[in-house]
């Protein structure tokens, strides 16, 4: 992938996703391009810019098989590193921006419907996902409604199908009167918020609940924004399994979902956060296209979009 990709990839044709049959896909591969754009009143210095926009490799059943980032003006100097949930983590350096700077992004990712093997957690973790963060603190209201759900669960699976249920019952979904640090508990009281306040709320019952679960950002398919949703770790024959809720959507998650990074709450996966000299702020839009250029069935049928993937020349 390269600058020249980057310019296909906004005109591509992809798989029309509304027609897909989710239970009989077997593998799948996404083109999906994403452009962050900040635009400034005059000239700052000394940008230290953070990413988490880029999956880690592998995570679960997706792969990463190419990824391309452009930086324009060019960075300084760039590194990656990985934080305690094996998110990949960019960081990029820009010694002076006159006006604006982008950050385009490139990716080529693959699934497959297939078992994997229990989930690798340890005690630490699993004590640190059944920690509150400041967005996920539960109020007495939360308390009574963990109290009731756990008097009628029959099985810790039950239970987080049960919060799953009882989270997307509780809210309705409307823009604009939320922001990312409302608290789950903020967001049960108006009854209304976005993708992360559901999922907010759902990770302040579980871990209420004593449910170790985890803050979950990607993309879903068929929506022009990002996503999020709730995995809960939960025991089975094998050990402990992450199970995937969408409690905005009330359903478990299927191939169309693209996971980015996971985290106690979204600050842990805030896609853009940084520093920069100048006396004052900057405006930041974004933009994006995603959608599938392959897709396998299980019946051995399979459709294919009008781009290919290429192998990355200048990786980050």
């Amino acid at each position: 992938m390269n600058d020249k990709d980057l310019s296909a990839a906004q005109y591509a044709q992809f798989i029309d996703d509304q027609a897909i049959d989710w239970q009989n896909v077997r593998r799948i591969e996404f083109l999906f391009y994403q452009r962050f754009h900040y635009e400034y009143p005059g000239p700052i210095h000394n940008l230290k810019q953070r990413l988490i926009v880029i999956p880690a490799e592998n995570y679960g059943t997706q792969q990463v098989r190419d990824h391309y980032l452009a930086v324009n003006p060019s960075p300084v100097a760039t590194r990656q590193t990985a934080d305690r949930f094996g998110n990949r983590i960019l960081e990029v350096e820009v010694s002076q921006v006159n006006h604006s700077i982008s950050f385009e992004l490139l990716m080529s990712i693959e699934s497959e419907a297939h078992f994997t093997h229990p989930t690798a957690i340890d005690g630490d973790s699993i004590d640190y996902l059944l920690q509150y963060t400041p967005l996920t603190m539960p109020d007495s209201h939360i308390y009574a409604v963990v109290h009731q759900l756990q008097e009628d669960a029959t099985s810790p699976h039950d239970l987080a199908q049960r919060i799953n249920d009882w989270v997307y019952g509780a809210m309705r979904y409307q823009s604009g009167v939320t922001t990312v640090d409302t608290t789950a508990a903020e967001a049960l009281a108006l009854g209304q918020g976005m993708c992360q306040d559901y999922a907010h709320l759902m990770l302040s019952i579980c871990r209420a609940a004593h449910l170790p679960a985890q803050y979950v950002s990607g993309h879903l398919l068929g929506e022009g924004g990002s996503h999020a949703w709730v995995e809960v770790f939960l025991p089975t024959e094998h050990g402990l399994e992450r199970f995937a809720f969408d409690p905005t959507n009330n359903r478990h998650s299927h191939l169309g979902y693209i996971t980015v990074a996971v985290g106690r709450d979204y600050r842990d996966v805030s896609p853009t956060s940084g520093s920069f000299i100048a006396p004052y702020g900057g405006q930041l839009t974004c933009s994006k296209r995603a959608g599938m250029t392959l897709i396998e069935y299980s019946n051995g049928v399979t459709l294919r979009g009008s781009i290919t993937s290429k192998k990355p020349n200048r990786p980050l």
